[in-house]
């Protein structure tokens, strides 16, 4: 079972790796919102070093308000957001403690 459903908060972990991982960096530490699970699938983490990517990982489609990624940076209109596949070992209540408390 999903640990998380569409309209949940989540906060994306700012864990620095060398290794490969399909994370992007610019979500790292922010709060975005679980628009769909996508399913599951083999983890390209450990793949991507010879593994068999199991067990499988819960993929998430989870939305960010792109002026909260990017600040005065963003020029698009206000409401404008940026949907990323995020794996769910990536993911965390926005909630948990040490979140940034709804940064998104």
């Amino acid at each position: 079972m999903a640990r998380f459903q569409p309209g949940d908060l989540v906060r994306v972990g700012d864990a620095q790796m060398d290794a490969h991982h399909r994370t992007p960096a610019y979500i790292k530490g922010r709060v975005g919102r679980v628009h769909a699970l996508s399913g599951q699938y083999p983890n390209p983490e450990t793949l991507a070093y010879g593994a068999d990517g199991e067990p499988e990982r819960d993929l998430y489609l989870v939305e960010f308000d792109m002026r909260g990624l990017w600040g005065e940076r963003a020029t698009g209109p206000s409401g404008d957001r940026l949907l990323v596949d995020v794996y769910e070992h990536w993911l965390e209540p926005a909630d948990a403690p040490g979140s940034d408390g709804g940064r998104a």
